[in-house]
């Protein structure tokens, strides 16, 4: 992830980015392009690798410096994720229309994962909680907190 702490992290522990790959499951020259910043780390291997650190992915995106918060799931679920966009979305006032415009994407983009047919990119994740102070865990649906605690700027 882009100024992602995910390098650290893992450094942190000792670990090889090939023991990193050989945990989430995938190869070690995929894991290296997330490590590096080449990629931004899909959501669903970002929110394995938290979990088996037990952080936020607030903390793993540098949003804020708390490493822990209360996770209510550790699974993401696309329906939950799309009404999680939703509810920030109309809790900011914004339609999808704005929102897309906002993060360079498509209207239909942002109805599909609001209504749960696709999963919300990690990017399209990044950039809200970035622009709003909402926290990525809250958007994925592991935390019931959507605004982040103690934001890094």
């Amino acid at each position: 992830m882009a100024y992602g702490r995910i390098r650290d992290i893992r450094e942190d522990h000792d670990l090889t980015q090939a023991k990193m790959a050989k945990i989430i499951g995938i190869s070690a020259s995929t894991y290296s392009k997330w490590d590096s910043d080449e990629e931004i780390i899909p959501s669903e291997h970002l929110n394995t690798f938290c979990n088996y650190f037990n952080i936020s992915m607030d903390y793993a995106s540098k949003f804020t410096k708390v490493r822990q918060i209360p996770i209510t799931s550790k699974k993401l679920n696309k329906e939950l994720i799309g009404r999680r966009l939703k509810t920030f979305r109309k809790h900011f006032n914004l339609t999808q229309e704005k929102l897309a415009s906002e993060l360079n994407t498509s209207h239909s983009t942002i109805s599909a994962y609001e209504t749960g047919k696709t999963k919300m990119i990690t990017r399209v994740a990044y950039e809200i909680s970035k622009k709003y102070k909402v926290s990525m865990d809250y958007l994925y649906g592991r935390s019931d907190e959507m605004l982040i605690k103690e934001y890094n700027k």
